[in-house]
């Protein structure tokens, strides 16, 4: 019977193990030394190598002859663990006995010595399935189990244990793989099944495999399936995903904004049973690499890419800004999530595609011209290429229409009686055609004052005026008026709306009520003054 790449090419020794030196040198030591501990916990990511050092170390522990550490895995002793025929080495998989009696055995069976072998080994996998009640049911064992018990913990969860099941056992931690490691084995393992693998064949299964060596062997199983010789085509048929060239096409049509190709190529892509996910994931991970290739000069150890590819990442990053590469990578993180709940995951990534081509401006991130326009000034400012402006002469500007003259008003002078504001009257010559009485144009003023001077018009709020001696009088029984008005501001402004309205410059005045009606009644001002007089003395 055929078996898996995975099985038949797990490690028998500590010295086989990639990517988990910190591991396995520890282990050994600890072989060489005697001092085992009776407990073990193995955490990481799927696919690290928990499960396979728990059984190197199950046989290391009771080889009779082991070398540095290592099992021989020539015994009687580690070949009978290997073929299952020594049953003191049980692995347990907690996904499916998880309860209180199932735990209960097992400390049950923990008392009876080994048949065989020195230890009696128990594997517990995906141990953080077990129920609170079998995780307290495990405790007084795990923590002083009989000498001739070990336990190897492992999970993938390791934050769903309980701290009294992690003060108990001595931790260790697995690594993701790097991908250099497991297109390493990947060579060895092709060339052993005599088997033509290209070494751009074998990153891109690294990259796929996403730090897991049992994922990265489960691809190339399904690549030797479709032939002898694998390159990255045959990868990317297998494995259902894009490509790097296909890659490289959708980063060159986002560069150039070209839509329609773009969504050519995803309907293609989509037609070939390309995976909607793994398309997404690729890109996204595409435009990470143009985002290092983008910002950091030296990215060889970064980026995991035979050299021509490399180049070819530098060069398409050369026509990203590195603002348009980070919206890329947001668009597609976010499509990500989208597709997971989307009742149709090509349109999701259609719309990602749109959104990725179309200008900054229609993603919603910065106004359209204005990236541009910021990276102008940037270059002037680094450059110091700066030149005063030149003012055109008045004269050169085309007006649509002619402007009046805005009147200069100098500050307003008081007078005993009524208190005159700027602009200066006109001579006497002009204002002789103007008779005394109501000031009939007044409205008009103040409508003008509304456009010019809001609060000037919320003083001026239900005044009058009258044309006294060709001078425009303003009555109004708002005592803070002439104080207001008085401002060189307001006071502008005011002759402004008067000149517009008249047509010629106007003297204008304030009349003060409080004279004006001790005038009408000189009586009762004298006699205020006498009440003062008295009240005084």
């Amino acid at each position: 019977m055929y078996q898996a790449l995975y099985r038949k090419w797990r490690p028998k020794s500590f010295c086989d193990v990639y990517g988990q030196p910190h591991v396995t040198k520890t282990l050994q030591s600890q072989l060489e030394s005697g001092r085992i501990s009776h407990a073990y916990l193995f955490t990481g990511s799927r696919g690290t190598g928990k499960t396979t050092c728990a059984k190197i170390l199950s046989k290391a522990v009771n080889c009779l002859s082991p070398v540095n550490g290592n099992p021989c895995n020539e015994c009687e002793i580690c070949r009978g663990i290997e073929n299952g025929s020594i049953l003191d080495v049980i692995e347990i998989d907690a996904a499916s006995n998880n309860g209180v009696d199932n735990i209960r055995d097992l400390r049950e069976e923990a008392n009876f010595t080994p048949a065989n072998a020195k230890y009696r080994v128990y594997i517990i996998d995906e141990v953080h399935m077990l129920s609170i009640g079998a995780f307290n049911a495990l405790l007084k064992t795990l923590e002083e189990p009989p000498s001739h018990v070990i336990f190897i913990l492992a999970t993938t969860e390791i934050h769903k244990l309980p701290s009294t099941i992690l003060s108990r056992c001595q931790r260790f931690d697995f690594k993701r793989i790097a991908p250099e490691d497991i297109t390493a084995r990947l060579m060895f393992v092709a060339e052993k099944e005599n088997v033509s693998l290209t070494q751009n064949a074998a990153s891109l299964i690294a990259r796929i495999a996403d730090g897991g060596m049992r994922d990265a062997l489960s691809l190339l199983d399904r690549c030797f399936a479709m032939g002898t010789d694998i390159d990255e085509n045959t990868v990317s048929d297998a494995a259902g995903i894009a490509g790097t060239i296909h890659l490289f096409s959708f980063s060159e049509f986002v560069a150039k904004g070209d839509f329609t190709s773009s969504l050519k190529l995803v309907s293609r892509l989509h037609s070939e049973s390309c995976d909607i996910d793994s398309l997404c994931t690729e890109l996204t991970l595409h435009f990470r690499n143009l985002m290092v290739a983008k910002t950091v000069s030296d990215c060889e150890g970064l980026i995991v890419c035979s050299k021509d590819e490399l180049s070819k990442l530098k060069e398409r990053a050369g026509e990203f800004k590195l603002s348009k590469i980070l919206d890329c990578i947001e668009i597609l993180e976010q499509t990500s999530k989208n597709i997971k709940n989307a009742a149709n995951k090509k349109i999701q990534l259609e719309a990602a595609v749109i959104k990725m081509c179309a200008p900054a401006s229609a993603s919603g991130v910065i106004p359209e011209g204005l990236e541009e326009r910021i990276c102008k000034l940037e270059e002037m400012v680094a450059n110091r290429a700066f030149t005063a402006p030149v003012s055109a002469p008045a004269a050169a500007k085309p007006a649509e229409k002619p402007a009046e003259p805005k009147p200069e008003a100098p500050a307003p002078k008081l007078e005993s009686e009524e208190a005159p504001l700027p602009p200066p009257p006109p001579p006497a010559e002009e204002q002789s055609d103007i008779p005394d009485g109501p000031f009939a144009n007044w409205p008009d003023v103040l409508d003008k004052i509304k456009i010019y001077d809001i609060p000037l018009f919320g003083i001026l709020a239900n005044s009058t005026a009258l044309i006294k001696s060709g001078r425009v009088v303003i009555c109004s029984e708002n005592p803070t008026l002439f104080d207001f008005i008085c401002t060189d501001t307001h006071s502008k402004e005011l002759a402004r709306a008067v000149f517009e309205v008249m047509g010629r410059k106007m003297k204008i005045a304030v009349s003060n009520p409080e004279k004006q009606k001790a005038a009408a009644n000189p009586l009762e001002n004298l006699k205020a003054k006498i009440n003062q007089f008295n009240s005084n003395n």
